[in-house]
């Protein structure tokens, strides 16, 4: 009779590096955008049709949910992929570079899909011992200003699912490693759109027109002023302007002028408190012109808050992998992800797969055109989430 050890061996030893890094490859050299995935979902489909995984896309836009083992009476652990690259042009000189211009997997979306895969894989020749069902979510647009997430969950998938988890590459650990944040991990995020309306005229003629520039502008200003004067140096947030656009010519007084705001903070108040000033605050530049604003706030994403079972759960996975001292704390930070969208729901836990080798030059951070992660990596990410299923399919206690 087959032992809980011998299963656990069977499904960690198949666990295939070659597989996952050929199609982490695949994936790099056809980066996709947002909701845009026509060539990943047709690899993702090939693959789990290959391994004979039923999935269904009734789920959100764009998007894959597989399942092992699907109709156990029992759990449902989620395991999440994010598929979608970003709009940058490559430069890494990889043999397998993006083969579309303008186009990159510069955040480790390919080898996240590529593990999940792996993660398919070995669980699927383990299928007849698992007493529970996995969800393998593949989502779309976790980059984009629309959240696949938040679609997912939109159409009722956390229901089915009891606990969750992800992984993400992170070339800040040294490879070999893996790291998580027990409790606060990530910062939430809120894009701000603010839109200036003014009236033309002659550069010369200034005083007979509205100058939509210089609200926006009056306003730049005064959001330092408010953030230097306003706010407790000790509270943890960024308020950073990344675009300011108004004209068209240098003998024209522009009628138009758009700022868009990326506002990270780890608690509602704060967020509050901006929302509130900036909208006071661009509403005054413009009145003082005599023109008018609009602001328009995007998708929410909410602070990415591990809950401490789950990540209890996966830490002792990880150290049954690669031992007890490549388990490391990594502290919170001020980035963001939709994967809060599904742990507003459950109990889930957002996991870091250290990618950093310095030898082989993989030390840039994500969103760089020069992004590289060592590939030797990836297998233990898919073990781990192996071994966290194994170790919990007969639920947590929470």
């Amino acid at each position: 009779m087959e032992t809980t050890l011998d299963y656990t061996q069977k499904a960690l030893e198949a666990v295939d590096q070659a597989y996952i890094i050929s199609l982490r490859r695949e994936f790099h050299e056809h980066p996709e955008v947002g909701f845009d995935l026509p060539n990943t979902l047709d690899v993702v489909r090939r693959e789990l049709t290959d391994l004979e995984v039923t999935f269904t896309e009734e789920y959100g836009r764009s998007a894959i949910v597989a399942y092992i083992n699907r109709g156990y009476c029992g759990v449902t652990i989620g395991l999440r992929a994010d598929m979608d690259a970003l709009p940058l042009t490559e430069r890494t000189g990889l043999p397998f570079s993006s083969k579309i211009e303008g186009r990159m997997h510069a955040c480790g979306h390919d080898a996240h899909t590529a593990m999940l895969l792996g993660t398919a894989k070995a669980l699927k020749s383990v299928e007849k011992q698992l007493a529970c069902t996995v969800a393998l979510i593949f989502q779309p647009s976790e980059e984009g200003p629309l959240s696949g997430a938040e679609l997912m969950v939109r159409d009722g998938l956390m229901k089915e699912i009891d606990f969750i988890i992800a992984l993400h590459v992170e070339n800040l650990i040294e490879s070999g490693r893996v790291g998580i944040s027990p409790g606060v991990a990530l910062a939430g995020c809120l894009p701000i759109e603010l839109k200036f309306f003014g009236k033309t005229a002659h550069a010369t003629m200034a005083h007979s027109g509205v100058n939509a520039l210089a609200m926006a502008v009056n306003t730049y200003v005064a959001i330092q002023n408010m953030m230097s004067t306003q706010m407790n140096p000790l509270t943890k947030y960024v308020c950073s302007i990344g675009v300011l656009e108004s004209g068209t010519t240098h003998n024209v007084i522009p009628d138009h002028a758009t700022m868009k705001i990326s506002l990270r903070t780890f608690d509602q108040e704060t967020e509050q408190f901006f929302s509130t000033r900036i909208r006071q605050i661009a509403e005054n530049a413009a009145a003082q012109q005599g023109g008018r604003v609009e602001m328009h706030e995007g998708f929410r994403a909410l602070p990415v808050v591990n809950d401490p079972v789950v990540s209890a759960a996966v830490v002792r996975a990880a150290e049954k992998i690669i031992g007890k001292d490549h388990v490391v704390e990594v502290p919170v930070k001020l980035g963001s992800e939709d994967f809060s969208c599904y742990i507003h729901e459950k109990p889930g836990a957002f996991v870091r797969l250290g990618t950093r080798n310095k030898d082989k030059g993989c030390v840039t951070l994500p969103h760089n055109n020069d992004f590289l992660i060592d590939e030797d990596a990836l297998s233990i990410g898919s073990k781990v989430c192996v071994q966290f299923v194994l170790d919990n399919m007969h639920g947590l206690d929470f």
